[in-house]
């Protein structure tokens, strides 16, 4: 990320991949296939991510993050189909359990510390907006994206509008 003097730094955009980059809805095999193939243990439902979503993501004003399970493999199997660069990832602990909050959202806004940023994930709930305001000190867009469709027209216009 480059940044000059007196300009703040992009917010981020946290990418969680199941769902969102992955569909459930969609069909196996939706999408040509781009090399390297991935061996079987990693997940056939590479198939179903549409290549046309890495440009619409790196057109958006935003500093690109990992907030996924794939961790390291999401750079290796999913942001090369995409024509996304390695992108940086939140690493995950094991945290405390709060019940009705995404495991996620703690480490999500403790990487975020105190930076704007958005969330696209299948899976918040009201727990994890509420625990964001009591706990980020800066502006936040928690997404949630139909994971039966994944990322869709209308979740890429509110996250450009949000960001402005």
């Amino acid at each position: 990320m480059t940044t000059y003097a007196g300009e703040a730094p992009r917010a981020l955009l946290f990418l969680d991949v199941d769902g969102p980059l992955i569909p459930f809805g969609a069909e196996g095999g939706a999408y040509p296939t781009y090399p390297p193939v991935p061996p079987p243990a990693v997940s056939p439902l590479l198939a179903r991510l549409d290549p046309a979503q890495g440009p619409r993501l790196a057109a958006l004003p935003y500093e690109l993050v990992w907030a996924t399970t794939w961790e390291a493999d999401a750079n290796t199997w999913v942001a090369p189909r995409l024509g996304l660069p390695d992108l940086p990832l939140v690493p995950w602990s094991d945290g405390p359990e709060e019940p009705g909050l995404h495991w996620k959202t703690p480490a999500l806004v403790a990487w975020a510390a105190g930076r704007p940023f958005a969330w696209v994930d299948d899976e918040i709930g009201a727990a994890d907006r509420a625990w964001v305001a009591a706990h980020h000190p800066g502006p936040a867009l928690l997404r949630r994206v139909d994971a039966r469709r994944g990322l869709a027209v209308a979740d890429f216009e509110a996250l450009a509008a949000w960001v402005q």
